[in-house]
């Protein structure tokens, strides 16, 4: 009875083997993800890592945090022409919450995040050229495809879906953009800078866009980003911070992310 009682656990290794000779996939896509913490911070213009700590290569939805290279393509396509044109009314079939049920245009809709906004946007992109311009930023993992079988890659992909993207690419994606060197026009640079949100952290003037979202079909797993950059007597620092867990708070994950982000910020670059 004991050699037979052998026989599931060699059968399973068999297969594993098996599955790793012909480069099929061996961990469950289902699997839980772990508990991230990561803060990077670099300097922009060398490009110098000037503080890390957490683990900040492995990618995640970017969320709300997307709306930043969406900016860039609204305002490169023509689809966005200044920081409050187009403004855009609320339509019920847009089936926002009611804090988004408004008026919003550019500038409100990085301030507020709003996602039916970013929807319009992507709508009148059209797939063809979303994905182009996902593949000329090299944005992540580049997949805007969406949710399998659902068709819906251009209106859902960046929201715990197919589009992924870690800390460190975060990071080199707004050095590139600061730097003016993304493939799109000098007046979508200098929009985008624009109308993402300005904070203070101590005597640094910052400026980032917040993501928040619930990870996995069950949604047990709670994402807050806050990403972009910040300035001082002349220096400029870019930072990407990602906490993903299973905790709960009283407002979007990326809000308290923001907010512990500027509370240590004077701490962490002397």
């Amino acid at each position: 009875m004991r050699q037979m009682d052998r026989y599931p656990f060699i059968f399973a290794v068999v297969l594993f083997l098996l599955a790793w000779m012909l480069g099929l996939p061996v961990r469950a896509q289902s699997a839980p993800l772990d508990d991230i913490r990561c803060t990077l911070i670099q300097d922009q213009q060398s490009g110098a890592t000037l503080y890390q700590d957490g683990v900040c290569d492995r990618r995640v939805s970017p969320a709300s945090t997307f709306k930043v290279p969406l900016a860039l393509i609204g305002y490169d396509s023509g689809i966005l022409s200044d920081q409050h044109t187009p403004s855009w009314d609320y339509k019920p079939e847009f089936k926002g919450p009611k804090r988004d049920r408004k008026t919003v245009d550019p500038t409100t809709w990085e301030r507020d995040s709003i996602v039916w906004y970013s929807r319009e946007i992507t709508r009148r992109l059209g797939a063809e050229k979303f994905a182009g311009y996902m593949s000329k930023f090299a944005y992540g993992n580049k997949d805007v495809s969406g949710d399998a079988g659902k068709d819906n890659g251009l209106t859902q992909s960046w929201i715990n879906s197919s589009l992924e993207i870690s800390p460190v690419e975060q990071t080199a994606f707004l050095r590139q953009m600061l730097a003016g060197k993304m493939p799109v026009s000098a007046k979508a640079h200098e929009m985008t800078k624009a109308i993402v949100p300005t904070f203070a952290a101590g005597d640094w003037t910052v400026q980032g866009k917040t993501g928040s979202t619930k990870l996995g079909q069950d949604g047990k797993r709670s994402l807050g980003w806050f990403v972009g950059w910040a300035e001082r007597d002349g220096r400029r620092i870019i930072f990407a911070r990602l906490v993903v867990d299973a905790k709960r708070t009283g407002e979007p994950k990326g809000v308290a992310t923001r907010a512990a982000f500027l509370k240590d910020l004077p701490g962490l670059i002397k």
